[in-house]
């Protein structure tokens, strides 16, 4: 008998304390969160792109002749100075055609002596015509009045007008003949200016055929070598590229439209290069070009930027990884981006949907951040979003304090809610 009552005693023990513990009458254990804090400090936002270095001034030098390579004075990375001779064509064409240029003036300049010659033979025809009319009309003008004494007849002043009228026609012969050798005077002073304006074309031309910079840089490419023709019938072929001065580059990168309008002259711009990994370079905005560029569907704005490059580290062609800071804000309270990111879990472990918020006036968009709250359920706090550099967004507006604890995401390893049930067969 104190057996049995001793194992009633133990059982009723057992379900008293099974009773008071009850694990699924109980609340759900509290869900666990990351924290983080609301802080104060600097930010800066900043838009991201890539593109390629330049040097700030390339000339193309190039050959206005056509021709055979006789001589290269310049190769890769050679310091040049403005006005030196990097190459040579080979040069006997052209002094071939300045000789023959040389040998057409003079032969111009002789026909133009013939001309002068027969001109001077017309005037002197023309004076001696003068001097006959002349004599021909003072005989004229005797005959008239030894008529009208009648002492010759009129037959014989008849015969003196005559030859007055043909020294006067003989005159006018000659004056059109010296017209004639004027003209072709003028048109042997004309032959002999086209000669030698075909001559100083043909020293030009043999003048091109010494190739000199025509800056003082750098030379980063060479196109040809020695033996090689060159034909510049259409374009100038290129034959060396030129930096002018590699102390100064400029980086030219595509940004998106969508952040074009963010970007001004003379903002900030930080790059790193593959070449440096663990280095920083700066720069400064210096133009927005407004030709869009489109590449499957997407349009960009080529901006450039110039860097001051004096130890020459920065080579033309390389690929920069730029940020362009486009706003800085100093003592500001921020959040870091996560927060604005989270939200909490139904029973269900949905995500809660929240209400559309109405439109608030005022600078910044709308967000919200969530705190913990009473018992440990995650309260919302509407704020005014400003700048953002990515990783944590300035607070315009809102009841955030520095320092105050604000939820950023669910603790690793916490267990999602769950609704309550009671096991299987344990009362109501």
């Amino acid at each position: 008998m104190k057996r049995w009552l001793s194992l009633l005693l133990v059982v009723l023990a057992a379900a008293a304390m099974l009773w008071a513990w009850q694990p699924w009458n109980k609340a759900e254990a509290r869900p666990q969160y990351r924290l983080g804090q609301v802080e104060r400090g600097a930010l800066s936002a900043a838009v991201s792109a890539s593109g390629a270095l330049n040097a700030l001034v390339t000339v193309q030098v190039g050959s206005q002749v056509s021709g055979l390579i006789k001589e290269i004075h310049a190769d890769f990375n050679a310091e040049v100075k403005r006005g030196q001779v990097i190459a040579r064509l080979d040069p006997e064409t052209f002094e071939t055609r300045v000789a023959q240029a040389e040998a057409d003036v003079k032969v111009a300049e002789s026909a133009a002596e013939v001309a002068r010659g027969g001109l001077l033979s017309r005037q002197a025809e023309e004076g001696k015509a003068r001097i006959a009319l002349d004599d021909a009309l003072r005989t004229l003008e005797r005959k008239r009045s030894l008529v009208a004494q009648q002492f010759i007849s009129p037959a014989e002043l008849d015969t003196a007008q005559a030859a007055a009228d043909i020294a006067r026609e003989q005159v006018r012969l000659v004056r059109a003949d010296a017209g004639v050798a004027a003209a072709q005077v003028g048109s042997a002073q004309a032959g002999i200016a086209q000669r030698r304006a075909a001559l100083r074309q043909a020293r030009v031309e043999l003048g091109h055929t010494v190739i000199r910079s025509p800056v003082e840089g750098v030379v980063i490419s060479r196109n040809v070598d020695v033996g090689q023709t060159v034909a510049a019938s259409f374009q100038a072929p290129v034959l060396f590229v030129i930096a002018r001065d590699l102390a100064k580059m400029e980086i030219n990168v595509a940004v998106d439209e969508a952040d074009v309008g963010r970007v001004q002259p003379g903002q900030k711009v930080r790059f790193s290069v593959d070449a440096y990994p663990g280095e920083r370079f700066t720069g400064a905005v210096g133009q927005i070009r407004k030709a869009p560029q489109s590449n499957n569907n997407v349009t960009t704005y080529s901006v450039m930027a110039t860097v001051a490059n004096p130890e020459h580290k920065l080579l033309p062609g390389m690929t920069a990884n730029a940020r362009i800071l486009t706003e800085e804000r100093k003592a500001v309270l921020k959040v870091p981006n996560e927060a604005l990111r989270f939200r909490p879990l139904d029973a269900e472990g949905v995500p809660i949907k929240l209400e559309v918020r109405a439109r608030e006036e005022g600078p910044g968009i709308p967000g919200r951040v969530w705190v913990v709250g009473k018992e440990g359920k995650p309260a919302p706090i509407v704020v005014r979003l400003g700048v953002s550099d990515g990783k944590a967004t300035e607070i315009l507006k809102g009841e955030l304090k520095e320092g105050m604890e604000i939820i950023l995401a669910m603790a690793e390893g916490a267990d999602k809610p769950k609704k309550s049930a009671r096991p299987f067969g344990m009362g109501v």
